[in-house]
């Protein structure tokens, strides 16, 4: 992706000293473009916990440069092994839904069990950390391809009006390492000159769709408008969307999707409306060892600040203020598990699959048991 006409990652290690890690802090979008540099496996959890960084995909890629930094301070103490299980625990520990974060994190411990001496292990954690973000890069771009298909078939239809596509959240460029997948079918359709639209649901509690997802599609031209959460129902009644397309922190080898608060309401809409939705992820935001995802998905809850309180541009700056009474509790949570029926298919680096377990091993036959 390009802001401002130069292109980023959303997260590499930097050029000049390998014992940094540089990211895009998305706390500031969409009003400042800041990078951070992380130096430890502490502050790396930190900005994985605190949403410096956040999505499924730049999660895992942001553990495994964790694991990473984490080496590097193991090689500089006598217990390797000790400070290594230490820094997956903690990194662990800062995001419970999205599977990527525990898949990531497991491989680096297999590589780097492969080293013989503490360079070695550093240096194979590196190479781990930056063949999963390249992987997460391509796999995207795959995903990119296939959900162009779909749209592809419904402009046919269309007859040169704009295909209109609604999101949830962000699962775009800044929730990956690049692309993103339920907006790399939306980038791909774009860039080879298809009439497009995208409506875009704002995401409370957090507003990473008003925020970050309108800012990214605004960063590569593509036409969009920003809508209420509440407003994809209506929208839907009067035919208006033509696709839905959403991301996901966990998917099930059965279907059952978890996705950003509000996606399960958008699916029962689309349902109502016979408005397909298709949920596009990478392989490794497959939960392989889960069955029911409305029992077995751990839902985050977040806390009472973001429901009471949204931040803003003022005057030059950035500021947040109360929106809800200061003595009211709350619940915050950060997930809902959209069931499989609801869902019209799974866009992978593979193709397009059904939200069901014997078509989703079709697609991944060596996770079959």
């Amino acid at each position: 992706m390009k802001v401002g006409g130069r292109y980023f990652r959303t997260i590499w290690v930097k050029p000049d000293d390998e014992g940094v890690v540089q990211l895009i802090d998305q706390r500031f979008l969409p009003y400042r473009f800041m990078i951070e540099e992380v130096r430890t496996v502490a502050q790396m959890a930190t900005a994985i916990r605190e949403m410096h960084v956040r999505g499924a995909g730049l999660i895992g890629a942001s553990a495994g440069y964790g694991m990473y930094l984490a080496a590097i301070e193991a090689a500089a103490r006598a217990a390797f092994d000790e400070h290594m299980a230490r820094a997956a625990e903690q990194l662990r520990a800062t995001r419970p839904t999205a599977v990527n974060l525990s898949w990531a994190i497991e491989r680096q411990l297999r590589s780097i069990a492969d080293g013989k001496t503490a360079e070695e292990k550093v240096a194979l954690a590196l190479r781990t950390a930056n063949s999963m973000a390249e992987e997460d890069v391509e796999h995207c771009r795959m995903i990119g391809q296939h959900g162009l298909a779909l749209i592809q078939q419904i402009a046919r239809k269309k007859t040169g009006k704009p295909v209109n596509v609604l999101t949830h959240c962000n699962a775009g460029w800044l929730a990956f390492v690049d692309y993103g997948s339920a907006t790399g079918p939306i980038y791909a359709a774009h860039d080879c000159g298809l009439p497009l639209h995208v409506w875009v649901a704002e995401t409370r509690p957090r507003n990473q769709g008003s925020k970050l997802t309108a800012w990214e599609l605004g960063q590569h031209g593509v036409p969009h408008r920003v809508i209420a959460d509440s407003a994809a129902g209506h929208l839907m009644q009067h035919g208006e969307v033509d696709l839905v397309i959403v991301g996901t922190d966990r998917t099930t080898y059965t279907g059952d999707v978890a996705n950003k608060i509000g996606t399960y309401l958008k699916a029962l809409a689309a349902k109502a409306n016979n408005v397909p939705f298709y949920v596009a992820l990478p392989s490794a935001s497959i939960d392989w060892d889960m069955r029911d995802g409305l029992k077995e998905i751990p839902i985050e809850e977040r806390g009472a600040e973001e429901i009471k309180h949204a931040d803003g541009w003022f005057e030059g700056q950035q500021v947040e203020v109360r929106i809800a009474p200061e003595g009211s509790p709350t619940a915050n949570y950060g997930f809902d598990v959209t069931p499989r029926h609801l869902v019209s298919g799974l866009i992978t680096e593979r193709g397009v699959c059904e939200a069901n377990e014997k078509s989703i091993f079709s697609l991944f036959p060596e996770h079959a048991t």
